[in-house]
């Protein structure tokens, strides 16, 4: 009887995620939290499945094509079991994470044998990834990558939104694995315990190879939380709100409400999901910071007073995020952009019934589509004249004038920094009366 290899239950883990990645379309963070929870694996061997996923992932589109190249007439679908996702993780093992041959193959053949459908496909799945050991290399080599990696309706919205050129940049940042980038409350003690952090502006930092976020440094002290640094930028557009009254509108995870807080605000977070709010609420008492909190969906919130200033970073398709999110091009389509723009234009109604005058509203959305962005605010402002737009300047994002669109708003493209950034777009309104 075989014993078991070394990192099995790891790649075991893995398949099962990429399963229900792939077949259901869930969002790789819930189900990796539920399949890993469930493993009990080791730290090690649960961030080898996490390894392997993630790459899986961002390189689906070549791994696709490249075993479509050695099985030209796949089995059929029911037939096959599992077989699909032992391909791709084991071709992802030899290609992108350099596993020696002998391991990444034994590997694979043993997770055949503990599946009934894919058993009688071992001799295939042996001697496929036999060949991409050898041959892969230099057929990856011809690939073009960007595109490949990118599913065609992403492509062609991308292509028409940015051009080409810009979306091959854009492409290309989505295959690397997205940094650690941290807010820390009191910069001046940032250099303590994040020595070797890039400062990317301000209070923003940027770790490399962070590993494990709660065992870094003043973790549990609260001396920081986690935000992208393009997350970071549509709070600092309502300017200086110490001491002033704050609505953060659909508030989860809670990065804006900590930050907001930090600056002072009395924040008063809108969010629909209570487990989404229980995480809020966690993050804020490690933080040692205050906000008061509200279940509810923002359509049935009326505050007690209107007040200066609103954020609504509204729900969206989340196309901005995908060096975080590498599957959500493979599970989502343009009909979710659409759902999402035609859910957008309520909330933006709701949010700004909120604001008193002269007040300030930011709406933002971490999406790359137009439909979500810059198309809501422009209907927005068509149909409402008693708002206008307050253009943001180069000095509100810290002197980098290729964030800012021609109309003035926050435009970030996860091209716009060497290590990337998440892809925002951000509107800042007046409400005249």
């Amino acid at each position: 009887m075989k014993t078991e290899s070394a990192g099995l239950p790891a790649r075991i883990a893995a398949q099962a995620i990429l399963s229900d990645v792939l077949r259901k379309r869930r969002p790789l963070d819930a189900v990796q939290d539920d399949v890993l929870a469930q493993a009990n694996l080791s730290q090690r061997d649960a961030g080898f499945a996490r390894t392997i996923v993630g790459e899986t992932l961002r390189r689906f589109g070549q791994l696709d094509a490249l075993i479509k190249h050695f099985v030209v007439k796949p089995p059929a679908p029911h037939r096959v079991g599992p077989v699909p996702e032992i391909l791709l993780a084991g071709a992802c093992e030899l290609l992108f994470l350099d596993v020696p041959p002998h391991a990444a193959v034994d590997a694979a053949n043993r997770l055949c044998e503990r599946d009934n459908k894919a058993v009688h496909f071992r001799p295939l799945v042996n001697a496929v990834l036999r060949r991409v050991a050898s041959e892969g290399k230099s057929i990856l080599a011809k690939q073009d990558a960007a595109r490949l990696n990118t599913p065609d309706w992403l492509w062609t919205r991308w292509c028409e939104a940015y051009g080409e050129e810009t979306t091959r940049k854009i492409a290309a940042a989505h295959l690397s694995p997205a940094p650690l980038d941290v807010v820390v409350k009191d910069k001046a003690q940032a250099a303590q315990f994040f020595p070797d952090a890039e400062n990317l502006f301000d209070n923003v930092f940027r770790l490399r190879d962070a590993g494990r976020v709660d065992a870094l440094p003043r973790y549990a002290g609260g001396a920081w939380w986690v935000q992208d640094v393009a997350a970071s930028l549509p709070a600092r557009l309502l300017g200086d709100v110490n001491g002033q009254s704050v609505i953060d509108l659909c508030a989860a995870p809670g990065g804006k409400t900590a930050q907001l807080a930090s600056m002072g605000a009395n924040v008063i977070a809108v969010e629909r999901e209570a487990s989404r709010l229980s995480r809020i609420t966690e993050n804020l008492d490690r933080l040692h910071l205050n906000a008061t909190l509200i279940e509810s969906d923002i359509r049935d919130f009326v505050p007690e007073t209107l007040t200066p200033f609103v954020l609504l970073d509204a729900p969206c398709s989340a196309t901005g995020t995908m060096r975080r999110h590498p599957e959500l091009g493979w599970i989502k389509s343009a009909s979710d952009v659409m759902a999402c723009a035609q859910g957008a234009r309520e909330l933006l109604d709701a949010a700004a019934d909120m604001l008193a005058p002269d007040g300030i509203l930011v709406f933002a959305v971490c999406s790359l589509e137009p439909e979500e962005g810059l198309e809501q605010i422009t209907s927005f402002l068509e149909s409402r004249e008693d708002f206008a737009r307050v253009s943001i300047n180069a000095d509100e994002v810290f002197g980098m004038s290729r964030l800012l669109t021609a109309d003035g708003d926050l435009r970030t493209l996860p091209c716009h920094l060497p290590d990337g950034m998440d892809g925002f777009y951000a509107a800042r309104l007046r409400k005249l009366r």
